[in-house]
């Protein structure tokens, strides 16, 4: 007689199994932290209550776009195929040397993502555009300056592109940790309006801040935008994928799933499940509850474990035409600093278009974003609507930016801040490698791998 068949093993459905970490939203942090922990050797469930990647970070097509903003309505013809549109709900551009482009290399994640170059970065001055001087050789061409602020802001840019952390004989006998901004500034001579544009759009401070502590991180932050600058011949330090920053989340999610990692999409009952202790050991969904050993999480699965620190407006619009004053370009940043605007904090316009893949061929995306100040966000966002031009489309939104109370080793709760205003990776991807110290008690080391090796795939 023929053996009888070996019993066909299935392992256990998903819900099931024990992990080492449920990780709760797609956002771009928790999928960059899904990643992280899966290539370290970490057992992964990653759930999300939408149908889509992306959570608060998501990209929306035409079709999801009206869904949310003018429910019941039909999306309109005249903007052609829905699929053609990605419109990122926290839209940034990504420092060609900065944080996330040495995640991306780091994990190799950048293989699977295309990315292009933007073609310039802005400032505003008295309600001009002007584009942004990042070296010696701009200072001297820009119109921002007269002639002797050109001189001394030249002097300023070579300190900064000699400076080196480790090398005594560049810092010039500056004792960047105990001189701030404000007197560094002022042993260059330099304007208001010079530290204005050093400090606003390319160390990229967001309000005043700054001006009073330490100068070596702003110091570091413009070196940083130089170096990424250099990176691209089109006068911009920022990259931008193709199809979308949707694209991010959804190439960590693949680098989680290659080392293991489950997914679980339409999720809408996750929940956090704690144990007497009030520790997280697990998540619970249609009646049944996976175990870990900690949750991982954007703010809203949290109730009662975050507080609100702010707000941000943000203006989607859909334009016909580049926006003006930018050299016609296809992709552009420019920011309105504070001082110009009468405002504490800088206002952000960011500009694709078609060219990206992200909307009909002949339309261009705009966004405007700044922080939340007063009773009336709509307004404020005004002067970053005024340099668009004529808007075809526009849909606002007013996300709360939350933060934890926790830092999530007490409770095992690790919770990511919400996104900031800002049209820029980095203070997203320092959230990121703070969780992932906390939450495995060392530092991800980043300096493996050379950053170049994303230029490759960018147009």
């Amino acid at each position: 007689a023929a053996p009888a068949p070996s019993p066909r093993l299935t392992p256990p459905p998903a819900m099931d199994q024990e992990y080492d970490a449920i990780i709760l939203g797609t956002g771009l942090k928790e999928c960059l932290l899904a990643g992280l922990l899966s290539v370290d050797g970490m057992k992964i469930l990653h759930m999300d209550r939408n149908s889509y990647y992306g959570g608060e970070s998501a990209s929306l097509n035409l079709k999801q776009l009206w869904a949310r903003f003018r429910p019941g309505e039909e999306e309109p013809t005249q903007y052609g195929r829905w699929q053609d549109w990605n419109f990122d709900m926290v839209p940034k551009f990504m420092m060609g040397n900065g944080l996330l482009v040495r995640l991306l290399v780091h994990t190799n994640v950048h293989n699977y993502i295309q990315f292009k170059a933007v073609d310039g970065s802005y400032v505003v001055k008295a309600g001009k555009t002007y584009k942004v001087p990042a070296n010696d050789i701009d200072a001297l061409k820009s119109s921002l300056m007269g002639i002797f602020e050109k001189r001394r802001a030249r002097s300023f840019f070579i300190f900064v592109q000699d400076y080196e952390e480790s090398d005594p004989k560049t810092h010039k006998g500056y004792n960047l940790d105990a001189l701030t901004s404000r007197e560094l500034y002022a042993k260059f001579g330099l304007e208001a309006n010079t530290m204005d544009f050093i400090g606003h759009s390319l160390a990229l401070q967001s309000d005043e801040a700054y001006l009073d502590r330490p100068a070596r991180p702003m110091i570091n932050a413009v070196k940083l935008y130089s170096e990424s600058l250099a990176r691209f011949d089109t006068g911009s330090p920022y990259i931008y994928p193709l199809y979308g920053l949707g694209e991010l989340p959804q190439g960590f999610a693949r680098l989680s799933a290659v080392y293991g990692g489950t997914y679980m999409l339409a999720k809408p009952d996750a929940a956090v499940v704690y144990n007497d202790a009030g520790k997280a050991v697990g998540v619970s969904s249609e009646g049944e509850t996976a175990k870990a050993k900690f949750v991982i999480g954007d703010p809203s699965y949290f109730p009662g474990k975050c507080r609100r620190v702010g707000q941000v407006v943000r203006a989607l619009c859909i334009l016909s035409h580049p926006i003006p004053n930018c050299g016609e370009s296809h992709s552009v940043q420019i920011i309105l600093p504070q001082k110009q605007t009468g405002r504490q904090t800088d206002m952000y316009v960011f500009g694709c278009s078609w060219a990206h893949n992200v909307c009909a061929k002949g339309k261009y995306l705009a966004f405007v974003s700044t922080t939340v100040e007063t009773a009336n966000p709509h307004l404020e966002i005004e002067p970053g609507l005024r340099l668009l031009g004529h808007i075809d489309e526009k849909f606002v939104h007013v996300s709360d930016i939350m933060v934890p109370i926790g830092d999530g080793k007490e409770d095992a709760a690790f919770i990511s801040c919400g996104y900031d205003a800002t049209t820029h990776f980095e203070t997203t991807v320092r959230d990121v490698l703070d969780m992932y110290k906390r939450i495995t008690g060392k530092d991800l080391d980043l300096s493996d791998k050379d950053p170049n090796a994303a230029a490759a795939t960018t147009e």
